[in-house]
C-alpha cells in the first residue's frame, strides 16, 4: 500500500538484512510518545492487527483516539518482520516497508521520513475520506495531504462495510479535524 513504486521485474523474497527497517520501531514509539506529551488523546496498547494482513505477525498494536470526536484515530501495529502497519482513519493504512526485500531496496530513513510525514498531516487535519457508489459497487477514498505530501487512495469496499460507513457520515466527504494540543 506504501508509495515506495512498483517491485522490479526480477523480483526476489530475498531478504539479507530485515534488521535494518528495527528504526521503524524506534520511530514509531518516538511519535507515539510525542503525539500523547502534545495531544488530548487516550493510549491503548493491544495485539490486534490494524488492518489487512501485513505478511508478518503483530507483536503489539498502540491505539490514539483524540478526545475530540472529530479528530481522526491513529494506529500503529509493530510486526515481527521489523516494521510498521500505520492506520489513520477509518481506512488509510500504510505498511512500513511496502515489501522489504533487498530487490526493492526500501530506505529505512526514508520510511521513517514518511511515517513522520503521515503522522504529521492527519493530526493537523490532512485526512479526508469518504465512501462513493459505483456502478459494480461501492469504493472508499482517502486522500493525506500535508506538506510535501498528497497521497489518493481507491478501494472497492465490502456493501455491509460500505452500508455502516454511509449510516456513519461517510457518504459525504469527511475530513477528521486537527487534534486538540494540551495545555502547557
Amino acid at each position: 500500500m506504501g508509495d515506495t513504486g512498483s517491485r522490479p521485474d526480477s523480483f526476489s523474497s530475498r531478504v539479507s538484512d530485515a534488521g535494518r527497517f528495527l528504526v521503524l520501531h524506534e520511530a514509531a514509539e518516538d511519535v507515539l510518545d510525542e503525539l500523547t506529551g502534545r495531544y488530548v488523546v487516550d493510549r491503548r496498547e493491544s495485539k490486534e492487527p490494524v488492518g489487512p494482513a501485513p505478511g508478518a505477525e503483530v507483536v503489539r498494536t498502540v491505539r490514539l483516539m483524540p478526545r475530540s470526536p472529530a479528530a481522526g484515530p491513529l494506529s500503529i501495529a509493530f510486526t515481527d518482520f521489523p516494521g510498521v502497519v500505520l492506520r489513520l482513519g477509518r481506512w488509510f493504512f500504510e505498511a512500513l516497508p511496502d515489501c522489504g526485500c533487498d530487490d526493492c531496496a526500501e530506505d529505512p530513513a526514508a520510511l521513517v521520513e514518511d511515517l513522520r510525514a503521515r503522522v504529521s498531516a492527519h493530526v493537523e487535519g490532512g485526512l479526508w475520506e469518504r465512501v462513493r457508489r459505483g456502478v459494480t459497487g461501492s469504493w472508499l477514498e482517502t486522500r493525506l495531504i500535508g506538506p510535501g505530501l498528497r497521497t489518493t487512495r481507491q478501494a472497492p469496499i465490502d456493501p455491509s462495510e460500505a452500508r455502516a460507513a454511509r449510516r456513519e457520515g461517510f457518504a459525504a466527504a469527511v475530513q477528521w479535524a486537527p487534534w486538540i494540543r494540551r495545555a502547557p
